[in-house]
């Protein structure tokens, strides 16, 4: 009996997949197909795969092809499962030309052409374009800008600029910029919102208003009474609002989470998180400082994030300590924030002008979790006991610092007209309380 191998994520099942199958089938007496897994999806740079590992099998299943379905988890699997299986030969499209010659060792390598004019790509691209616009200055837009390249579905329809700059040393002679947000707002579907945050509360309004998504980075807005109102106005409107914190939409964050809810490192006594960025601060001038973001707001949601994902919002007291450099305008070089809850406690470090350690510990009853600097773009974490034989290290892809997860998470949420999930409006609140209370100057100064 010749046995075929194939490979594939069979994300939105279509007729070139069915095709290839079918070719591969013919190739030989028996047909295994490895459906790639989601994680492994993802470490091969596949962000915007819509289906589940068990959807897509069963898609696979469907067809009737397959004599054996198998999971693909991890690289150099083929030559595992070409010996395990004694498979005699393994195919794949043509546009993998070449890329796996070296399993001519171990069986038959057949390259077959695929379907012209059709992929998963297209059809995801075609079922879920968003016109999406960027607000903001070139430095916090650029990033933004870039990734959205990697994001199948979003198309840059325009970038309204607050400031002269030369946007033309990134953007394509064919985009849009404009100074008038109207006039953006005409031309989207939704928009990412990442100017200064005393901004946000009354862009977010108006892109609702106007039906428009809203994707804002955190911050949403510095008080909450404004926030709930925005999240009325979204569900009046049939609007997705959702915050931009890219931390909360890395793999390895979120797996992090999961491996906390499951007690991992016993009962969780005492969360600490420290994200700090040098500069010169003492340079600024009073436009300046009024233009920039500040320490607690620059770093505050991102160190506030863990805190609350894990502990949970319900705290019994919190003590913000804070150095300013002009407290009128209540731009602070660094704030230490403490809170004790029922049966643990939090910190949190922040600063702009003041260096630390970027990392992130959670210490439990059994042991401890230790995400290295800088914690919230990681993709490496350790869980760590006594014995230090039981150790364990989870490693994760990150790509674009996570930026491009949270805009593949936000398309999916526009498509499917239902709020993330990622991150609670719970949460969200929880955090706008803090920073509205340091605007209310509940705060001990430190000279």
């Amino acid at each position: 009996m010749k046995k075929v191998i194939t490979y594939g994520t069979y994300d939105l099942l279509h007729y070139g997949h069915i095709r290839l199958l079918e070719r591969a089938k013919e190739l030989g007496d028996y047909l295994i197909v490895g459906v790639t897994s989601d994680d492994f999806d993802k470490h091969r740079g596949k962000i915007n795969v819509q289906q589940s590992l068990m959807e897509r099998i069963q898609a696979v299943k469907n067809t009737g092809l397959a004599d054996e379905i198998i999971v693909e988890e991890y690289d150099g699997q083929k030559i595992d499962d070409i010996i395990k299986y004694g498979v005699d030969i393994f195919t794949v499209g043509s546009d993998w030309e070449g890329t796996f010659d070296y399993l001519k060792d171990y069986c038959e390598v057949v390259y077959l052409s695929r379907t012209e004019g059709i992929s998963s790509s297209s059809i995801r691209t075609k079922n879920s374009q968003l016109k999406i616009g960027l607000i903001g200055s070139i430095d916090h837009t650029k990033k933004i800008y870039n990734e959205c390249k990697f994001v199948n579905g979003i198309e840059i329809a325009g970038i309204c600029v607050e400031e002269d700059n030369d946007y033309e040393t990134y953007l394509g002679k064919n985009d849009f910029v404009t100074s008038n947000y109207n006039e953006l707002l005409d031309r989207v579907d939704a928009v990412f919102i990442i100017n200064h945050p005393t901004k946000h509360y009354n862009y977010i309004k108006k892109a609702l208003n106007k039906k428009k998504h809203v994707i804002c980075e955190s911050p949403i807005t510095l008080k909450k009474e404004q926030l709930e109102e925005l999240y009325e106005v979204a569900e009046k409107k049939k609007c997705i609002l959702m915050e931009g914190l890219k931390t909360a939409y890395s793999t390895a964050y979120s797996r992090l989470l999961l491996l906390l809810k499951c007690g991992i490192i016993g009962n969780i006594i005492s969360v600490e998180a420290t994200c700090t960025s040098l500069k010169n601060l003492n340079e600024y001038k009073l436009s300046d400082i009024k233009n920039n973001w500040n320490s607690i707001c620059s770093w505050g949601p991102t160190a506030l994030l863990p805190i609350f994902q894990i502990l949970g919002t319900n705290y019994k007291t919190k003590n913000i300590i804070s150095k300013y450099i002009n407290k009128k305008e209540h731009f602070d070089t660094f704030t230490k924030i403490d809170f004790v809850y029922d049966n643990a406690t939090a910190a949190m470090k922040v600063g702009k002008g003041i260096k630390s350690e970027g990392e992130l510990i959670v210490s439990g009853t059994k042991g401890y979790v230790y995400v290295p600097a800088p914690w919230w773009k990681t993709d490496y974490f350790e869980i760590r006991y006594e014995d230090t034989t039981k150790n364990q290290r989870y490693f994760y892809q990150l790509d674009g610092e996570g930026i491009r997860y949270e805009l593949v998470n936000f398309v999916k949420a526009t498509k499917d007209k239902q709020q993330s999930h990622i991150i609670l409006k719970d949460v969200s609140k929880a955090i706008i309380k803090v920073i509205e209370d340091f605007y209310n100057d509940e705060v001990t100064e430190i000279k």
